[in-house]
């Protein structure tokens, strides 16, 4: 592995022309292909293997043309104080209102409300409902336009208007704090590097995976129903990888000068070494990012395979590109530890020695990482109860964990689709925000009718419930449904024991009768999709964990390793989800981080959040500990080890971990909740993990365990491939062509091309 990726290196290094002009035709290429592709409609969002879902299959084939999956939209009209929805005028207003609202060729159908029963108790609100022929992310601006005129002048004509539905559904926006998040992360490459140009690589490298990922991801988007929020997902992992990736790539190069290198030997060696453990990091990633396919909800799957694709591109760029743009800076990317100078170029040769030699004495000197790796070496337990305490006490609020989908009701109170649920609420109670839907499917019955008489009865027997509406049966009037209004609001637990209570009366009703009675709507739709995640965390976790600890027992050729770094995870995941309860759940300081609403915990947030932390988590073990295995291989003692790692691989490490929290938390100015809700997340979930797991506890565990750390079973070893991540065989290859007069050792492009 080693030596493939060092001549690789070299190649790209010395063919730089080339190798840049590849990347930017396939920059273009993308970039032209998502100009001409076609606008993406909205993911279709369905549940495969869940009741709901089967509800609503039912509907498309017993309902046809009802537009089951149409965008749809509430117009809510409130009157002024001591005037009803009844009065003459008022009517008169929303009828007009209704009028245009019927107008346009995306329109299916528009409820009047004082004829399907819109208007509430008291009179003082009403609603009109609008169903569209197509989805929300589908609908034209002209059909958001006429509908937002509409509401417009019945508000200019004196009623209180506000808007509900899908049918507003927009791209989410991501705000200003998202280029903050990278200005910031330039800040921590100028700091690391001390040079401009060497801090620019990383960033430009990122942005140029990125581009291509989500160009490509937007080309592919109408023929694969690819959400907005998928490319938006790429973009927040692929740049956080991307930096990271070429930074570890821009260090290794750096120090491999500051040991006396040719720089294309150097960058050779740099993509051989911390390319290797680019490589293994990134496998970790796309394992856990693909492997969300196994939780079987399609939006969830083409998330994670896009974001997998933007990080497989992240490595390959940092493999190429990076050593190919090193080439192109020349001198102006310096060794470690040496300062910059002026000089002019009939000095610099005469310096150049110079240079080095200070270079090299600086990094023997003890830094900031070698101190602290001293200090937990010393005291590694209280250093490991100090962290798995803190980490611990994090992890508290995850035990009042609530899963649930974002509805209007989760919106900022400023929108009008919170204004609109408000209002809805006031006028005909909380439930009536979500209400169920209950489909019976008498096909096989004598007596559909009756059995539609007999759900109906059923249902309205039950607690929690407000109303039940009269069935509604198909043309062939072997199908009903029946509407159903709870008490509760939709994300109460009473309404969720409702949908299992009419589910249950639905058993003994086919039972009886042989007909289905299915529950489905938005409610329960959330109802099974929680439930649908949660059943699948353990296998999930199991499949991800699992493989991923295999491939870590091939890279460090152990088995203490993997499993302390397993366990690790568990810790700052479990960090992460109790710091995500105690802001967006019980509100601690919501304000702070812009969350106006608290509410449940979006049901895809755990898995999610195991999934792409899982595989960021293990970037930090393979980046910090193959230097340490570095250490231990070529002869240091595990302590010594220890300390070699964190003082070549602390600093950038750390600077990696800011940079990916910069990245990540620049997507909590986004409009939308779960945009904001995993920015967030990922962005806490980093600093648990590499400041206080990998910076802290894996030092202390490696203390104490010493060299049984490193032990591997002999008949395991013996089958296990030889990666060569430490770059052994570049301790041979490459010096053995350097002494046989090559210019710092190493294959010439022919070599390449061979392999």
């Amino acid at each position: 592995m080693a030596t493939l990726l060092y001549r690789l290196g070299r190649f790209a290094f010395r063919r730089r022309h080339f190798t840049a002009l590849f990347w930017v035709a396939l920059l273009a290429l993308a970039g032209v292909a998502a100009a001409g592709a076609p606008v993406a409609g909205n993911s279709s969002f369905s549940i495969p293997g869940t009741e709901a879902q089967k509800a609503f299959d039912v509907l498309e084939e017993r309902f046809p043309g009802a537009s089951a999956d149409g965008a749809t939209a509430r117009v809510v009209f409130k009157a002024p104080a001591g005037e009803k929805m009844t009065d003459a005028g008022n009517k008169a207003i929303v009828q007009d209102t209704v009028g245009e609202l019927s107008d346009g060729s995306e329109v299916a159908r528009v409820t009047d409300p004082y004829q399907g029963g819109g208007v509430s108790e008291d009179g003082t609100v009403a609603y009109a409902s609008v169903s569209y022929r197509v989805s929300g992310m589908e609908l034209e601006e002209s059909s958001r336009d006429s509908l937002e005129d509409a509401a417009e002048s019945a508000r200019d004509a004196g009623l209180t208007v506000e808007v509900g539905g899908d049918a507003l559904q927009a791209v989410p926006a991501t705000g200003a704090t998202e280029v903050i998040g990278i200005g910031v992360a330039a800040v921590v490459l100028v700091i690391t590097f001390g040079s401009l140009v060497a801090a620019g690589l990383p960033l430009l490298t990122a942005l140029i995976g990125v581009g291509i990922g989500v160009a490509s991801i937007t080309a592919l988007a109408s023929a694969l129903e690819l959400g907005s929020t998928t490319s938006i997902l790429a973009t927040m992992i692929g740049l956080a990888v991307g930096i990271d990736y070429a930074l570890f790539i821009v260090s290794r190069y750096r120090a491999e000068l500051a040991e006396g290198r040719e720089r294309e030997d150097a960058a050779g060696r740099a993509v051989g070494t911390a390319g290797s453990a680019v490589v293994f990091a990134g496998l970790t990633v796309v394992i856990a990012l693909v492997g969300l396919s196994v939780v079987n909800i399609p939006m969830l799957t083409k998330m994670g395979i896009a974001a997998a694709g933007t990080v497989a591109i992240a490595v390959l760029i940092a493999l190429t590109m990076v050593p190919a743009l090193l080439g192109y800076a020349g001198r102006r990317v310096r060794a470690a530890g040496e300062k910059g100078k002026r000089r002019g170029r009939e000095d610099e040769e005469k310096e150049n020695g110079t240079a080095r030699g200070e270079a090299q004495e600086k990094a023997q000197r003890p830094n900031m990482g070698t101190r602290w790796a001293r200090f937990v070496v010393r005291r590694p337990v209280a250093v490991l109860l100090l962290g798995v305490v803190g980490l611990g006490a994090a992890a508290i609020p995850a035990s009042s964990l609530e899963l649930g989908l974002p509805d209007d009701g989760s919106q900022p109170t400023s929108t009008t689709q919170r204004r609109a649920y408000d209002l809805l609420s006031e006028g005909f109670g909380p439930g009536f925000n979500g209400p169920l839907v209950v489909v019976v499917d008498a096909k096989g019955s004598d007596d559909p009718d009756a059995v539609f008489r007999q759900t109906g009865d059923d249902i309205k027997a039950l607690d929690d419930v407000v109303s039940v509406s009269p069935a509604a049966p198909n043309k062939t009037g072997d199908t009903a449904t029946i509407t159903v209004v709870p008490d509760s609001k939709p994300s109460s637990v009473a309404t969720e024991d409702l949908v299992h209570d009419i589910r249950d009366a639905g058993a003994g009703i086919k039972a009886d009768t042989g007909a289905d009675v299915l529950v489905t709507g938005a409610t329960a739709m959330n109802i099974d999709v929680s439930q649908k995640l949660n059943d699948a965390l353990v296998p999930y976790l199991t499949l991800v964990v699992g493989l991923a600890f295999l491939l870590l027992i091939v890279v460090f050729r152990s088995i203490l390793v993997p499993l302390k770094a397993a366990l690790g995870f568990l810790l700052s995941v479990m960090a992460a989800l109790g710091a995500v309860v105690a802001v967006f759940q019980w509100g601690w300081l919501s304000g702070l981080m812009g969350v106006e609403e608290t509410g449940p915990v979006m049901s895809m947030m755990p898995i999610f959040m195991v999934g792409v932390v899982f595989g960021l988590a293990m970037d930090y073990e393979v980046f910090l500990v193959t230097r340490m295995r570095e250490a231990y291989v070529h002869g240091e003692e595990p302590d010594e080890a220890v300390v070699t790692g964190f003082r070549h691989g602390a600093r950038v490490v750390g600077a990696a971990a800011v940079i990916m929290m910069a990245v990540f938390a620049g997507f909590i100015g986004s409009s939308e909740s779960m945009v904001k809700m995993i920015g967030f997340g990922l962005a806490i979930a980093v600093f648990f993990d590499a400041f206080v797991v990998r910076m802290a506890i894996v030092p202390a565990v490696l203390a104490l365990l010493g060299k049984k750390a490193w032990w591997l079973p002999k008949w395991l070893d013996r089958a296990l491939p030889n990666v060569d991540v430490e770059g052994e065989g570049l301790r041979t290859d490459a010096d053995a062509d350097a002494g046989a007069g090559g210019k710092g050792g190493g294959p010439d492009d022919r070599d390449l091309a061979r392999v």
